[in-house]
C-alpha cells in the first residue's frame, strides 16, 4: 500500500469514526427518549393503538420525507448543511418532551407532535449523512464502514436509555429523564461542526456551495467527499436499477412486520411484565444487540456480501413470538431479536443500497428507499397496535406473512450482482 493510499484510508476512517461519534451523542438523545415513549404517552392518556399510530407515523415521517430531502441534497450539494440541520432539530425537540406532563389535556397532543418532529429531523439529515458516510466507507469497505459507524451509534443508543433510567430512578419522574438529554444533544452539534471544519481543512469537501474555498483542495491525497455539487450543474440521470426496487420492496415488507419498541414498551408496562423505570434498561439491551449485530454483519457483508441479510426476516418474525409473552426472560429474547433486526436495517441494509446504486444517485436512492420503508412503517405501526389490543396470535401471523414476502424478494435481489463497483 502506497503512502497516498494509506493517507486516503486514514482520512476515510477518521470520517467514519467522526460520524460515529456524532451519532453516538445524538443517539443518546433520541434513543434515550424512545426508550420511554410508550410509557410517556400512556401516562398522558394514550391507548396502545394511539402509541402504535404515533410511533408508526413518526417512522413514516422519518422515512417518507427522505424522498424529498435526499433528492434536494443531491441537487444542491449541501450535504453538510442538511446533516447539521437535521441533528439540530432532534437536539431541540427531544428535551422539549419534558414539558408535556405539565400541559394538562394538551400534553398528549404536544407530545405526539414533538415525537414526530424528532423523526422529521432524522428525515432531514439521514440521506445526506448516508452519502457522506458511503463515500468514506467505499475506501475501507462498505460493510466495515457502516458497521463501525453503527456500532458507535449503538453505543450511544445503549448509554442514552441507561442515563434516562438512572435519572428517573433518582427523581421518580419520566420528564426529568428527558431534560438531561439536552446535554448530549448539544455535544452532537459541537462534534458535527468540528468534523465539518476538519474535513474542510484537509480538503475532504468538494468544490461547491458547502466548500469554504471553491476550487481549492488543500490536501489532494485526502478522501473527496461529495458534499458540494453546484446547483448550476445538473446531476447525471442514471436510472435506478431494478435490483434496487426489488430490495426496497423487501425492506418495506421487513419494516411493515417489525413491531416498534413503543408497542413493546407499552406491553411491558400495561402487561405488568416490569416497571416503567426498567423499560429504558431493557431498551438499552436492545441497542447493545443492535450494535453487535451491525458490526458483525457489516464485516460479513464485505466477505460474503448481501447473503448475510437473509437472517433479517427471521429475526423480525421472531420478535412478536417472544416480545409479547408474560414472562420477562421470554420478552428479553424478543427484545434482543428486535434490537438485532434494527441494527441490520440501519447499517448493512444501507451498505447494500450503496452497492446497488451509482454514486451520483445515492442521495436520491436513499430517499426513495426510505419512502418505501416509511409507507410500510405507518401500515405496520397501526396494524401492530390494533392487533396487540385484540389478538396476539393474529399479530404473530401477520408478521410471519410479511417476512415470508420479504424473504422471497430478498432472494430475488441477491440473484444479480451489484451495479456499482465495490
Amino acid at each position: 500500500m502506497t503512502a497516498q493510499q494509506t493517507s486516503t484510508r486514514r482520512t476515510a476512517w477518521s470520517l467514519v469514526v467522526g460520524f460515529g461519534l456524532v451519532s453516538l451523542t445524538a443517539d443518546m438523545v433520541y434513543e434515550g427518549a424512545r426508550a420511554i415513549t410508550g410509557p410517556l404517552l400512556a401516562s398522558l392518556g394514550a391507548t396502545a393503538a394511539v402509541v402504535g399510530l404515533v410511533s408508526g407515523l413518526g417512522e413514516a415521517v422519518s422515512l417518507l420525507l427522505r424522498l424529498v430531502s435526499g433528492s434536494w441534497a443531491d441537487r444542491s450539494g449541501r450535504y453538510w448543511r442538511w446533516t447539521i440541520a437535521g441533528y439540530a432539530i432532534t437536539a431541540v425537540s427531544v428535551p422539549a418532551l419534558a414539558i408535556t406532563p405539565f400541559l394538562g389535556a394538551a400534553g398528549l397532543v404536544v407530545g405526539c407532535l414533538l415525537i414526530i418532529a424528532e423523526r422529521f429531523g432524522k428525515a432531514v439529515r439521514s440521506p445526506a449523512k448516508s452519502v457522506l458516510l458511503a463515500q468514506a466507507s467505499g475506501v475501507v469497505g462498505l460493510g466495515r464502514g457502516f458497521g463501525v459507524h453503527k456500532a458507535l451509534d449503538q453505543l450511544g443508543a445503549f448509554a442514552g436509555p441507561l442515563l434516562v433510567a438512572a435519572v428517573i430512578s433518582l427523581t421518580g419522574a419520566l420528564w426529568s429523564g428527558l431534560v438531561v438529554l439536552a446535554i448530549p444533544g448539544a455535544l452532537s452539534i459541537i462534534v458535527l461542526l468540528v468534523l465539518r471544519r476538519a474535513s474542510n481543512d484537509t480538503g475532504t469537501a468538494s468544490n461547491g456551495p458547502d466548500s469554504p474555498t471553491p476550487g481549492v483542495v488543500s490536501n489532494p491525497s485526502a478522501m473527496p467527499i461529495p458534499s458540494a455539487t453546484p446547483t448550476a450543474q445538473p446531476l447525471p440521470r442514471h436510472r435506478l436499477p431494478s435490483e434496487f426496487w426489488t430490495f426496497a420492496a423487501a425492506a418495506g415488507a421487513t419494516t411493515a412486520g417489525l413491531v416498534t419498541f413503543a408497542v413493546i414498551g407499552y406491553h411491558l408496562v400495561d402487561g405488568r411484565v416490569t416497571s416503567a423505570a426498567l423499560v429504558p434498561v431493557i431498551y438499552a439491551a436492545a441497542m447493545a444487540a443492535a450494535g453487535v449485530a451491525a458490526l458483525g454483519t457489516g464485516f460479513l457483508f464485505d466477505r460474503i456480501h448481501a447473503r448475510v441479510l437473509l437472517v433479517l426476516p427471521l429475526l423480525v418474525a421472531a420478535v412478536p413470538v417472544f416480545a409479547f409473552a408474560d414472562a420477562l426472560p421470554l420478552v428479553m429474547v424478543g427484545v434482543l431479536a428486535w434490537g438485532a433486526a434494527s441494527g441490520l436495517q440501519d447499517s448493512t441494509v444501507k451498505a447494500l443500497v450503496a452497492d446497488l446504486v451509482p454514486a451520483p444517485r445515492r442521495g436520491t436512492a436513499y430517499g426513495l428507499f426510505a419512502a418505501v420503508q416509511g409507507g410500510a412503517a405507518v401500515l405496520g405501526g397501526v396494524i401492530a397496535g390494533a392487533l396487540y389490543d385484540h389478538s396476539t396470535p393474529a399479530l404473530i401471523a401477520y408478521v410471519a406473512a410479511t417476512q415470508l414476502i420479504a424473504l422471497v424478494l430478498l432472494v430475488r435481489t441477491l440473484r444479480r450482482p451489484p451495479v456499482s463497483p465495490r
